[in-house]
C-alpha cells in the first residue's frame, strides 16, 4: 500500500509537472507569480515536490565526500528549498489576503506535513556535524563578514532547534513543534470565522443618528450586499465598526457591537479560542523548558535586542506611570462630555471614542471628518512615493497587464535613482470576508543573489481601508493614512535591502518595526501635507489653519493609545513568562488579573483581547508584541536626527538610513546598525516627547 501511495504520489507530481505554474520559471512581467493561473489544485503538489527536493538538497550536503566548508555546507543549505519557498510564501500570501475554506483545509493539511520537514533538516544529525564542524574551523575558512554571520546564524539555529537535545528530547521537540503549528493555524481560522460573524443590521433611519453621511452609504451598500436592501449593515471589520463607536449616538448600539468586537473567540461555540489558547501556551513553555529554559518568553527574547523579560518590563513600566495619568485626564474630559449631554453614567470601553471625539473637538475645535476630503487614497499614496523620492531618490510607476493578487490591487514598479529596478510593489486597500484584519506589508518573493546578480522582491502592502460607496472616491482617516505610510516602511526595507543570502535577510522582531514607524512622523508634517493633502473635489491644500488645529491635538488621546498598546504587550509577556500552567486555568480570568492587578482603566481593554490576539496566539510576535514600542524608542530618537537641522527631506540623513538600517539585513547586530546611523544609542525621552507623555 505505502508503495502504492508513492507511485499514485509521483505520478500526479509528474501529472502536474506540465501545467503547474510553480514547476516552470515565471514568465510573467519582472517574474511575479501568475496568479491568474495558480489555481487550488496546483498548491499540494508543489508543496510535496518542494518538500521532497529539498531532501535531496540536504542528503547532497551530507553525503559530499568532500571536507565540510561554507559553501558545500552552509551556502547551500541556505539555498536548498527553493521551490518549496517558492510555493509557501505565495500561499501564505494569498491565505492571508484571499483566502478559502479550500485553502484554509489545505493548511491544516500541510502543517504537519510541513512542521515534520523543517524538524527532519533541523534534527538532523549529520547536517548539524557538517554544520558544526565549519563552525569550530571558521577561523582557517578566510570568510567575508555577511558570510561569518550566516554560518554563526545557521549554527545557533540548529542549536536553537533542539539539535544538541538527546533523542527522546528531540522526539518530544517535534510532536510539540507540530501542535504549536496547528494552534496556531486554529487559532487564525477561528479569529476570522468570528469576524465574519458578526452583524450588526439597522432598519430605523434614527439609529444612525451622528454618523457621517459616508459611512451611512457604506453600510447600506454592504446591507444591500448581504440581500437586506433598504438596511444599513455593520460589521467588526475596522472601517466599519471604528467609525461607528466614534460617531454612533446610539449607545446600546453601541455597546452591542462592542462587546460582539472584544468578545470574538470567546463566545461558547465551535470558533472558541480560549481552550486553544491554553494549549498553545502550555505548548510553548514545555518546548522552551525542553530547551533548558524557564519560560517561553526567556526562550524567545534571546535572539531580540531586548534579550530578557526583565528588560521588556522595565521598559513597560517606565511609560506605563505616564500613560495612565494622561488617560486618567481624558477620562475626566470624557466625564464632562457626559454631563454636558444632561447624563450621569460612569463612561464605560463603548463610550470611549464616542466621548473623547467630542472632547477633542471641544478642546481643538476638530473633528476627524474635516480632515477626510484631503485625504483622498490616491493623494495619500502618491504623496508616499513622493516622500520615498524626496528622500531616497526612487521612483513608483504604475504596472499595467501584469497579474494581480487579487482584482483591488495595484502593482508599481519602484527604481532607484540611477534607474536600476529595485522591485515591484503591490498595494490592496480594502476589506473583504476572504481577508484577515489588520494591515500588514509582505513579500511574494525575497530579495536575495542568483548568479552573481540581484533578484528584486516582489512586495505586497495589505490594507482594510474604508471602503468608498459606489461612485465616490476613497477618502482616509487620519490613523488609515499613517497606517499606510507605516507599512510603506516595511516596504521600503524589503525593496532597499541587498543580502547574499536568505539565513541573514532578516532582523530582530524588537528592531524590524523600526523602519516602518519612522515614516509615521512624516504623514502630517505641514511641508509634507503640502504635497498631497489635497481637496478631493476642488484641489485645494489643506489649510494652515486645519494643520495648526491637527498638530495642537495631535497628542490627545495618547493615553487611551498607550494603555491599550501597553495593556495587550503586558498580557503577551505575562502569559509567556509562565514557568507553569494550571490545569484548571481560565485565559479568560487570566487575562482580567493580569491587567486588573496593574490599575489599568476598566473603560480600556487590551487592544486585543487574548481570544482574538492573532499577533501573538497566530505566532510571528509571541512574547515580542512590544516590539512596536521598544522599536518606537528607535523611530522617535532616529526621526529627531532627521529634523536637527531644521531640513524635513534631509538626504544626508536618508542616505545614511538606507545604508546602516535599511539595505544590511540582518549582517550586523541590531545595536550596531542604529548606532552606526545615529552615532549613539537612544533613550526613552524623545518617546515619551512625542506621545505627549513628557
Amino acid at each position: 500500500m505505502t508503495a502504492c501511495a508513492v507511485v499514485l504520489l509521483a505520478g500526479c507530481a509528474t501529472e502536474a509537472k506540465v501545467e503547474n505554474p510553480f514547476f516552470t520559471e515565471y514568465t510573467t512581467p519582472f517574474q511575479v507569480p501568475p496568479f491568474d493561473q495558480i489555481k487550488i489544485e496546483h498548491y499540494k503538489p508543489a508543496y510535496l515536490k518542494g518538500m521532497e527536493e529539498q531532501v535531496a538538497e540536504i542528503n547532497a550536503i551530507i553525503n559530499n565526500p568532500e571536507a565540510p566548508n561554507f559553501e558545500n555546507t552552509i551556502a547551500a543549505l541556505d539555498q536548498s528549498g527553493k521551490l518549496l519557498s517558492k510555493v509557501a510564501i505565495v500561499f501564505s500570501g494569498l491565505n492571508s489576503a484571499n483566502t478559502t475554506p479550500e485553502m484554509q483545509a489545505l493548511s491544516q493539511e500541510m502543517s504537519p506535513l510541513l512542521s515534520k520537514h523543517s524538524d527532519d533538516i533541523n534534527l538532523n544529525p549529520k547536517l548539524f556535524a557538517r554544520v558544526k564542524e565549519v563552525y569550530e574551523n571558521q577561523e582557517s575558512m578566510n570568510l567575508t563578514k555577511e558570510q561569518k554571520k550566516l554560518l554563526d546564524e545557521t549554527y545557533n539555529d540548529f542549536v536553537r532547534s533542539g539539535a544538541n537535545l538527546d533523542a527522546e528530547k528531540q522526539e518530544k521537540l517535534r510532536e510539540l513543534n507540530g501542535k504549536i503549528s496547528m494552534l496556531q493555524l486554529k487559532f487564525g481560522q477561528n479569529m476570522l470565522a468570528e469576524t465574519n460573524a458578526f452583524q450588526l443590521v439597522i432598519d430605523n433611519e434614527k439609529d444612525l443618528a451622528g454618523l457621517p453621511d459616508n459611512i451611512i452609504a457604506n453600510a447600506a451598500q454592504d446591507a444591500k450586499a448581504a440581500g437586506m436592501e433598504g438596511k444599513w449593515l455593520f460589521t467588526l471589520q475596522n472601517p466599519s465598526i471604528m467609525p461607528f463607536l466614534q460617531y454612533a449616538e446610539n449607545r446600546e448600539l453601541r455597546e452591542k457591537i462592542f462587546k460582539g468586537y472584544i468578545n470574538r473567540g470567546n463566545n461558547n461555540n465551535e470558533n472558541d479560542n480560549k481552550q486553544v489558547v491554553k494549549d498553545l501556551i502550555t505548548a510553548r513553555m514545555e518546548k522552551a523548558q525542553l530547551m533548558g529554559f524557564n519560560n517561553y518568553a526567556e526562550m524567545a527574547l534571546e535572539t531580540r535586542m531586548a534579550k530578557t523579560p526583565e528588560a521588556v518590563y522595565n521598559l513597560m513600566d517606565q511609560i506605563c506611570v505616564p500613560a495612565l495619568k494622561q488617560a486618567n485626564v481624558e477620562l475626566a474630559d470624557i466625564q464632562k462630555e457626559i454631563k454636558k449631554d444632561g447624563k450621569n453614567f460612569t463612561a464605560e470601553g463603548w463610550d470611549w471614542s464616542f466621548y473623547t471625539s467630542r472632547a477633542k473637538k471641544a478642546k481643538f475645535n476638530l473633528d476627524e471628518t474635516q480632515v477626510r476630503p484631503y485625504l483622498q487614497l490616491e493623494n495619500v499614496r502618491n504623496g508616499m512615493f513622493t516622500f520615498a523620492n524626496n528622500l531616497y531618490g526612487v521612483t513608483f510607476t504604475a504596472i499595467e497587464n501584469i497579474p494581480l493578487p487579487h482584482p483591488d490591487a495595484e502593482a508599481f514598479e519602484c527604481k532607484d535613482a540611477d534607474g536600476t529596478h529595485l522591485g515591484v510593489l503591490y498595494l490592496d486597500y480594502f476589506p473583504r470576508a476572504s481577508k484577515r484584519g489588520g494591515a500588514w506589508c509582505g513579500t511574494y518573493r525575497s530579495q536575495t543573489y542568483k548568479d552573481g546578480k540581484r533578484v528584486a522582491p516582489v512586495v505586497t502592502i495589505v490594507c482594510n481601508f474604508t471602503k468608498p460607496s459606489p461612485g465616490q472616491p476613497a477618502l482616509l482617516s487620519a490613523d488609515e493614512a499613517e497606517t499606510m505610510f507605516h507599512e510603506f516602511g516595511h516596504a521600503l526595507h524589503n525593496l532597499f535591502k541587498d543580502v547574499h543570502y536568505y539565513g541573514i535577510s532578516g532582523v530582530p522582531r524588537d528592531f524590524v518595526e523600526l523602519p516602518s514607524q519612522v515614516n509615521e512622523h512624516w504623514v502630517f508634517q505641514p511641508e509634507m501635507l503640502k504635497l498631497y493633502a489635497k481637496h478631493y473635489q476642488t484641489g485645494e491644500i489643506i489649510p494652515a489653519e486645519l494643520v495648526e488645529k491637527m498638530d495642537k491635538s495631535g497628542k490627545y488621546g495618547q493615553g487611551f493609545v498607550t494603555v491599550e498598546y501597553l495593556a495587550a504587550s503586558l498580557l503577551d509577556m505575562d502569559f509567556h513568562v509562565l514557568n507553569e500552567i494550571p490545569a484548571d486555568m481560565d485565559v479568560m480570568a487570566f487575562e482580567a488579573e493580569t491587567l486588573g492587578k496593574r490599575g489599568l482603566l476598566k473603560q480600556i481593554p487590551s487592544r486585543y483581547r487574548t481570544t482574538y490576539f492573532n499577533h501573538t496566539m497566530g505566532g510571528g510576535y509571541t512574547a515580542g508584541y512590544y516590539s512596536y514600542i521598544w522599536a518606537e524608542v528607535l523611530d522617535a530618537d532616529a526621526f529627531k536626527a532627521f529634523t536637527e537641522d531644521g531640513e524635513l527631506f534631509n538626504k544626508e540623513m536618508a542616505a545614511k538610513f538606507r545604508k546602516y538600517i535599511l539595505t544590511p539585513g540582518g549582517i550586523d547586530d541590531a545595536m550596531d546598525m542604529y548606532v552606526n546611523f545615529r552615532g549613539k544609542e537612544p533613550g526613552i525621552d524623545a518617546l515619551l516627547e512625542n506621545r505627549g507623555l513628557k
